[in-house]
């Protein structure tokens, strides 16, 4: 069993994992989920100890990893799939790892059978494609037959067979009783593996439950209900009956209405009862993605800007382009409405845009203040014409206007020339 007890890591003035603390038990898949820069490689540095923790401690058994006894023996991991050298072929990096850790020889053989890499054992690893390598970084995780194992971005670069090989190898290591710890950014495939999910945004604890009570507390399931798109006087008929009778509706991007609160069969019936046409009545149960996206959508770091030369394709009918209006009653940056008994958590409130300062108007009996020089130059009037000269008389050059300071505290503009040539050295 992993344990982590008030885990912290500060890199300088950021704080990349802050006050964790978690299980992660035998005969489970516990999935590690979060947005990128959430802490969850931090996390698992710190586990295999890779990184020393600022503040809080992470054991595995009840003992550091740094304690451990033949520590590749009783923990296998995948980090980082990249870390071969690659002049040496599969085999041969197989070998070298079981030689260091007193593993017998013909377990290589045996990890490079159960990864599929048994025709290519020979080959260089340099010439390995993406899921090649994560093969063989699987492999080494199961060099020592361990009962901990820690995967990081297991699936990345995996064709559809080797995705679900990975699954069911998960699912049949934790049936042996071992501990099974996957982070992953691939939802679906995180709903069919997982057991158990371990949520953190910007280093801080958010979730540690099951995928079943993740998914019911952050989601809800729904009614999704069509009418005739020539019909909006139907749509708004259907919609004050639906509320009158205890529903909630929101419209939906594509035009659809998306109800909560009432069964498919009364919402059949107070549609026939108001003599109104449905193209659709379907039920609609959340995924762990739509959980997922309602818990961290404020927690997210790196978030995309809308594109500048969206304008210049019309989007297809019933397609939402980004950065289009969210309909009424929809909340938050991702867009997902605010459900009923939702459990809150530390990002999901957006901290409020500050307020605009109006400009400040003068007390009675105070005089006002005199504009800003830029907007005294702005009132300026224009200067008066200069008299022509008398003629055979050269005009009078004007006046260079002085420069105008930088301020103070304000970055030099950058010199060109200078930057290249100290580029070229």
């Amino acid at each position: 069993m992993i344990e982590a007890v008030g885990l912290t890591k500060r890199y300088g003035a950021k704080t990349a994992v802050h006050n964790l603390t978690f299980q992660v038990r035998p005969g489970m898949v516990t999935g590690f989920l979060g947005p990128n820069g959430s802490g969850k490689s931090t996390t698992m540095r710190m586990i295999l100890g890779l990184d020393v923790p600022t503040a809080g401690r992470v054991t595995i058994g009840g003992r550091p990893y740094r304690e451990l006894p033949n520590a590749p023996r009783q923990v296998g991991a995948l980090i980082d799939a990249k870390a071969v050298h690659g002049g040496r072929s599969a085999y041969h990096h197989l070998l070298s790892l079981a030689q260091l850790s007193g593993i017998p020889a013909r377990r290589v053989d045996e990890v490079l059978g159960v990864v599929g890499l048994q025709d290519v054992a020979k080959r260089r690893s340099k010439g390995f494609s993406l899921g090649m390598g994560q093969r063989l970084g699987i492999a080494a995780a199961l060099l020592g037959d361990p009962q901990v194992l820690l995967f990081d971005e297991p699936v990345n670069g995996l064709d559809p067979e080797g995705i679900l090989w990975v699954r069911n190898l998960m699912k049949r290591l934790a049936a042996e009783g071992r501990t099974v710890f996957v982070s992953s950014h691939l939802m679906s495939e995180m709903a069919l593996t997982a057991d158990h999910l371990i949520v953190i945004g910007r280093g801080q604890l958010l979730a540690d439950m099951s995928v079943e009570d993740f998914i019911a507390a952050n989601s809800a399931g729904f009614a999704r209900v069509r009418t005739p798109d020539g019909e909006p006087e139907g749509r708004e008929k259907l919609t004050s009956a639906l509320v009158e009778a205890g529903g909630q509706v929101l419209p939906e991007p594509d035009g659809a209405l998306r109800v909560t609160g009432l069964a498919l069969p009364r919402i059949s019936d107070l549609a026939h009862a108001a003599d109104i046409r449905l193209w659709e009545l379907s039920p609609h149960q959340a995924s762990l993605e739509e959980a997922y996206m309602r818990m961290t959508q404020a927690a997210v770091d790196y978030r995309s800007t809308q594109d500048a030369r969206a304008g210049f394709q019309q989007p297809a009918p019933g397609y939402a382009m980004p950065g289009a209006p969210v309909p009424p009653g929809w909340g938050g940056p991702g867009g997902y409405p605010v459900l009923p008994g939702e459990q809150p958590n530390p990002y999901a409130q957006q901290p409020p845009a500050p307020p605009q300062q109006a400009p400040r108007q003068p007390a009675p009996g105070q005089q006002a203040q005199p504009p800003a020089p830029q907007d005294r130059a702005a009132a300026a009037p224009p200067p008066p014409p200069v008299a022509a000269p008398p003629s055979g008389e050269a005009p009078p050059a004007p006046a260079a206007a002085p420069a105008p300071a930088a301020p103070e505290g304000a970055a030099a503009p950058a010199d060109l020339t200078k930057r290249d040539s100290e580029d070229a050295r």
